[in-house]
C-alpha cells in the first residue's frame, strides 16, 4: 500500500471552514422550517450547527447574511432545475427556437409550488414588527433568482443580447411575484392538486402578458 499523501495544514483549514460555514447555513434552514420565519438567534443557530457563537461571525457578520446564504441555497435548486429544463427544451427543439419560448417551457416544466409553499411558510410565519426586514429579505432573494435565471439562460444562448435577457427574465420574476400573491389568496398558499391546477393557470397567463407586451391593453372607454 503506498504511502497517503498529507494535506498541507492551509488545505485542511479551508476544509475545515467550508464544513463549518456548510453547517451553519444548514442548520439556518433547518431552523427557518421549524419555526416558520427567520427569527432564530445566534445561539440557537451555533447550537444547532455545533459550533461556537465565535465561529458563527467568523462567517458572517449577521444573520440576515446567513438567511439569505440559506434563502439563496433554495433558489440554487429552482435555478438547477430550470436549467437542466432549458437544457432539455434545447435538446429537443429544432430551428432557430425564441429563447423566451425555449425559457416558457423550462418554467412550466418546474416544480415551483414546492419550495414556493416552503418560502411562504418561513417567511408568513414572521412577526409583524419584523415586515420591513422580511420584504428587504423577500426583494434582494427574488432579484438573486433573476439574476442568477439570466446567467443561466445567456450560457445557454451567449449569442442573445444579455441586455433583453436580464430584462426578460427580470419581468418573468417579478411577474412570478405578483402570481403568487393571487396564487396565495385564491388556495391558501397550501400545496394540492387544486392549487398546483390554479398555479399552472396563473403562469400561463404570466407567460402569455409577458410574451405580448402591454402595447395593447385597452384603457377606459371615455365618452365626450
Amino acid at each position: 500500500m503506498g504511502d497517503q499523501v498529507t494535506p498541507p495544514p492551509s488545505d485542511r483549514r479551508e476544509a475545515l471552514k467550508a464544513r463549518h460555514r456548510r453547517a451553519i447555513v444548514d442548520a439556518a434552514k433547518a431552523l427557518m422550517t421549524e419555526i416558520s420565519g427567520t427569527s432564530f438567534t445566534v445561539d440557537q443557530l451555533a447550537e444547532r450547527a455545533d459550533v461556537s457563537r465565535r465561529t458563527v461571525f467568523n462567517h458572517f457578520s449577521t444573520t440576515d447574511e446567513i438567511v439569505l446564504e440559506a434563502f439563496g441555497a433554495m433558489i440554487g435548486r429552482i435555478v438547477d432545475s430550470i436549467d437542466a429544463n432549458l437544457a432539455s427544451q434545447i435538446a429537443g427543439w429544432s430551428g432557430a427556437t425564441p429563447v423566451f419560448d425555449q425559457l416558457a417551457e423550462a418554467l412550466r416544466a418546474t416544480d415551483l409550488v414546492t419550495p414556493i409553499v416552503e418560502i411562504t411558510r418561513i417567511f408568513d410565519g414572521e412577526n409583524a414588527s419584523f415586515a420591513a426586514r422580511k420584504a428587504v429579505l423577500f426583494e434582494r432573494a427574488m432579484q438573486d433568482m433573476g439574476t442568477r435565471i439570466s446567467e443561466t439562460a445567456l450560457r445557454h444562448h451567449p449569442s442573445a443580447d444579455p441586455f433583453q435577457v436580464e430584462v426578460m427574465c427580470g419581468a418573468l420574476v417579478s411577474g412570478a411575484l405578483v402570481v403568487h400573491r393571487h396564487w396565495a389568496e385564491a388556495t391558501g398558499g397550501v400545496d394540492t392538486p387544486e392549487s398546483r391546477r390554479v398555479w399552472s393557470e396563473l403562469l400561463d397567463r404570466l407567460i402569455a402578458v409577458t410574451r405580448s407586451g402591454f402595447g395593447s391593453m385597452p384603457g377606459d372607454q371615455r365618452t365626450s
